[in-house]
């Protein structure tokens, strides 16, 4: 289970704006390209482990700083996508 929380915590730590809203259409999630790209930029580099829920919790506070609260609900909405098991 550790290799899996890995991968997918690579994911995020990389992941590209046209990946996320590959994410966010496949999971029925709002978001648009400009909310996009302020994310991808931040979650790169940043290391986050989004299964530990105090470090998802401060990530999405981060989110909702810089894309607004609303854009933070549904990006946390696709963190517990991908948390699910």
């Amino acid at each position: 289970m550790r290799i899996f929380e890995n991968i997918i915590n690579h994911k995020i730590n990389t992941i590209t704006a046209d990946e996320l809203l590959k994410y966010a259409q496949q999971f029925n999630i709002t978001l648009n390209r400009p909310q996009a790209n302020k994310i991808s930029a931040y979650l790169r580099g940043k290391n986050v482990n989004i299964f530990d829920d105090s470090q998802r919790a401060a990530l999405v506070k981060e989110i909702a700083k810089s894309a607004g609260p609303e854009t933070a609900r549904e990006v946390n909405k696709l963190f517990m996508q991908f948390t699910k098991s």
